[in-house]
């Protein structure tokens, strides 16, 4: 997602070379603590990384950035990590660690996934870069994992879901509402940032030319739900859906692999 097949080649032989370590990010041990010229963490890095990302954007962040932020030289990054990319899994990591960290999730398999869609969304919300770094591979980290085995675990407990295909596509389904349903609601959010205008306003200032195309009688449909529509809150529409689906998983995926 963040980059095409061959820059992904180019940044894997740099992961290989630049430190002499092909283990992943995760098994890399970080170098002995330096107390000067600033002391470094692979945690300091990565929090520091976040804090661009909230203010800026992903376009922000780099090993440069960074390492002028916490004072050190992107150079002294590459001890820690060897890429951007692995910088931006660690700060996938991080989040999904803060929500793994807010506290077991029920027992019950709906409220299990209710729980999850719902910190998914309040994590994306409040770093609006994160949904960016969804939706394509699985992200490898032990927070992701931790996170991965939680809604597995729900979806494993659905009666009718005890087949391992009928679990993994579950999990795509639910994935796939979550991850784009969120990313909606952060495209409006970026949208009202660089408008200026809130959905209400966006909405007040459309509204004469959608009633004009309406009146020329060629958009029936649209005219009548436009007309009648009650518009509820991005939480309430959020909450629906994800019951449809959650409802939906119960009563077909399992069914389908039955046979």
């Amino acid at each position: 997602m963040i980059a095409n097949k061959q820059s992904r080649k180019v940044e894997s032989k740099r992961q290989r070379t630049r430190n002499g370590d092909a283990r992943i990010i995760w098994e890399r041990p970080e170098p002995p603590p330096r107390p000067t010229p600033a002391p470094l963490t692979r945690d300091r890095i990565v929090r520091t990384a976040i804090a661009i990302a909230d203010k800026d954007g992903l376009e922000a962040v780099s090993l440069r950035n960074v390492g002028a932020a916490l004072g050190a030289g992107p150079m002294r990054l590459y001890g820690y990590l060897s890429s951007k990319t692995e910088l931006l899994e660690l700060m996938v990591d991080a989040l999904y660690e803060e929500m793994i960290s807010a506290g077991p999730f029920p027992t019950g398999w709906r409220e299990a996934l209710r729980s999850i869609a719902q910190r998914t969304r309040q994590s994306a919300l409040a770093h609006l870069w994160f949904i960016e770094l969804l939706g394509g591979r699985p992200h490898q980290g032990p927070g992701a994992l931790a996170y991965l085995e939680a809604s597995l675990a729900a979806l494993n407990s659905v009666p009718g879901l005890e087949d391992r295909d009928a679990v993994l596509l579950a999990s795509k389904i639910f994935n796939a509402y979550v991850i784009g349903a969120i990313r909606i609601e952060a495209a409006e959010l970026l949208a009202e940032r660089e408008s200026g205008m809130d959905k209400s306003e966006w909405r007040a200032a459309m509204g004469p030319y959608l009633s004009r195309m309406i009146q020329t009688g060629k958009f029936p449909t649209l005219g009548k739900l436009f007309q009648r529509a009650t518009h509820p809150s991005v939480e309430v529409i959020f909450e629906q859906g994800l019951e449809c689906v959650i409802d939906g998983i119960l009563a077909r995926v399992g069914s389908s692999f039955r046979g």
